[in-house]
């Protein structure tokens, strides 16, 4: 009994594979790698989505490939770094020119003129125009280069801020026409005003009456604002009830300009002045100009908005290629 009971025991205590005719038998994983698991979840979706759910094969093949070749195109790259250098440069030389009007007119040394001046100052509108584009190109240049979302996103962002103003703007100046033409009146007149105070915008009104063949918003007698053209004052000025020469009526073979030609004009009576001096107003002329240039207008403003779209595309194609490149990883 106790021989039969050993036996047994001897035999249930023996190692499996060492009694004969009993084959060993593997025992079950007890611990598993991460690895495995995934790869064998991962077939197991993978099939299910291959024949069950085509939908969910797509999402698979997102989260588990991802981008594998996902790069940065150098073709939008550098091509983005070209658009925006040529801006850049441009924003220097306006910059520099700003800066170079100044210094002729002596406001770089007594900062304290550019508040006294009553009129408009082109400097301000060169120096904003130089400032905008030399920040922009700056932007898009290094963001192109340096792979920068932030700076890209800025430089498409602003891109499209001006581009909805300036359409804003056109809206607005085609719906509220008598309140622009009321607004852009009182410009010209205050700049009237201050024709004598600052020689580039002196040197932008003769530019304009010139070019346009008129003379004052309206008519010449809008020159009498201006303290030195004006017929109602006591002052003693050589100028008093004149024009600008710019107002005259000049003979194209004349090769010197006669800049004391508008003087006393305005003292004649009003029948004459038609024989010496322009006596179309520049708002007027502006009106005759518009409605045979509209094409011309509308060409210029299509152009602009062009570049400022191209912009924003190559701006917003190198961000959505350097987030797949930064997804990939």
């Amino acid at each position: 009994m106790n021989g039969l009971s050993g036996g047994k025991l001897r035999r249930s205590a023996a190692p499996q594979g060492l009694r004969p005719g009993v084959p060993p038998v593997s025992s079950p994983a007890i611990f598993v790698t991460s690895t495995k698991l995934g790869c064998e979840a991962g077939r197991q979706m993978e099939y299910l989505a291959a024949i069950r759910v085509p939908a969910m094969r797509r999402l698979i093949q997102m989260y588990y490939y991802r981008y594998e070749n996902a790069e940065v195109s150098c073709f939008y790259k550098y091509l983005m770094f070209s658009y925006n250098i040529i801006f850049w440069l441009a924003g220097v030389a306006f910059i520099a020119v700003g800066f170079w009007a100044w210094s002729e007119k002596g406001v770089l040394l007594d900062l304290t003129q550019v508040t006294r001046l009553h009129g408009f100052d082109p400097v301000w509108l060169v120096l904003v125009v130089g400032g905008v584009t030399f920040i922009l190109g700056f932007a898009g240049c290094v963001g192109a280069l340096r792979e920068n979302i932030c700076l890209l996103k800025f430089f498409s962002g602003v891109i499209g801020l001006i581009f909805f103003l300036e359409l804003t703007a056109a809206v607005l100046a085609v719906v509220f026409q008598g309140q622009v033409r009321e607004w852009i009146n009182e410009f010209f007149l205050a700049n009237i005003r201050a024709y004598r105070d600052d020689i580039d915008l002196q040197n932008l009104i003769d530019s304009l009456q010139r070019v346009n063949h008129c003379c004052g918003a309206q008519d010449p007698v809008d020159w009498d604002l201006n303290v030195y053209f004006s017929c109602n004052g006591t002052h003693r000025s050589r100028e008093k009830c004149g024009v600008p020469f710019s107002c005259c009526i000049t003979d194209p073979a004349d090769s010197v300009v006669n800049t004391q030609c508008g003087y006393d004009v305005r003292s004649r009576p009003k029948r004459e002045w038609s024989d010496h001096i322009y006596t179309k107003g520049c708002i007027v002329a502006l009106e005759d100009w518009l409605p045979g240039n509209l094409y011309t207008v509308a060409i210029v403003f299509i152009v602009i908005s062009l570049l400022q779209m191209v912009g924003i595309y190559l701006a917003r194609t190198l961000i959505s290629d350097i987030e797949k490149v930064r997804f990939s990883y």
